[in-house]
């Protein structure tokens, strides 16, 4: 009896381990985000009487929370200040939803964000200048809502991106020669804003470039023939801008491209014989 009796005890002191919780800041955090996006009415929603480790969307790692994705979950309202203190975050995706508001300043304080998306809500207000704390940010997918401003000098110290995908907004401004930086980048794209100015040269740094999408804008200039050094390349759309001269023949060639468009440029300007989208 005596040895059941330590049994029992054992298993009573374990129990608390075994169902060990996050702290009590980064609950309350993940509580604000379900009350101010009317977490009743999501369609998978949480009990917040139960563990964290059992909502839906909410990934726990060694008792902090290192991963929220609550894409397509019918979110509706605003991401409150207090997400900064779930700062062992690497993945925030609340992608496809009806988030409005803006994007708080107080996610750049995440440092171990790797992946934000926020595409497809009704985000408003510029990218956070601040973006650039985020050391180790490899995705910025921010496309499909409604957010203005230039972009933020900082972005160009995220020198770990692998995606970039702004398009569908209302962005202005330029791209900076320090687009450089990015050399990492697989995708970037600006496609439907209204971005202006001729094309950095530097483009031709990003080697690892296999979508590069910037139609729909007021890009003016000559296309830089530096394009030609993006052997991964596989889609170009340059198409609808205001771009001038002629293209040089080994961007056309490049050797994975399989979609290339720059129609609805200047009419009076003869880029190709045939300039039409080309598909492999």
């Amino acid at each position: 009896m005596k040895k059941l009796t330590l049994i029992i005890a054992f298993l009573f002191a374990i129990a608390p381990i075994a169902q060990a919780q996050i702290s009590n800041l980064e609950k309350e955090a993940l509580i604000d985000l379900y009350k101010s996006t009317n977490g009743e009415s999501w369609n998978t929603t949480w009990n917040t009487n139960e563990n964290v480790n059992t909502w839906f969307g909410v990934t726990v790692e060694n008792n902090v929370v290192t991963g929220l994705q609550l894409n397509m979950n019918n979110l509706n309202g605003i991401i409150p200040s207090s997400i900064k203190n779930l700062k062992n975050l690497k993945v925030l995706d609340l992608g496809f939803n009806k988030i409005s508001g803006i994007i708080p300043t107080e996610i750049t304080s995440i440092n171990t964000l790797e992946s934000i998306q926020l595409y497809m809500n009704q985000l408003e207000g510029e990218i956070p200048q601040s973006i650039g704390n985020l050391s180790n940010l490899k995705e910025l997918v921010l496309f499909n809502n409604l957010l203005s401003g230039m972009l933020p000098t900082s972005i160009y110290k995220l020198t770990n991106l692998e995606v970039l995908h702004i398009s569908s907004n209302k962005m202005s401004g330029t791209i900076s020669a320090s687009i450089a930086n990015l050399t990492k980048l697989n995708i970037l794209s600006f496609f439907d804003n209204s971005m202006y100015g001729k094309l950095p040269t530097e483009i031709g740094n990003l080697v690892n470039l296999k979508e590069l999408a910037l139609a729909n804008n007021l890009f003016e200039g000559a296309i830089p023939s530096q394009l030609s050094k993006l052997l991964k390349l596989e889609i170009l759309l340059l198409n609808d801008n205001r771009l001038s001269g002629t293209i040089n023949e080994s961007i056309k060639t490049l050797p994975l491209l399989s979609v290339l468009d720059f129609t609805n440029n200047p009419k009076a300007i003869e880029i190709l014989s045939n300039p039409v989208s080309i598909t492999k």
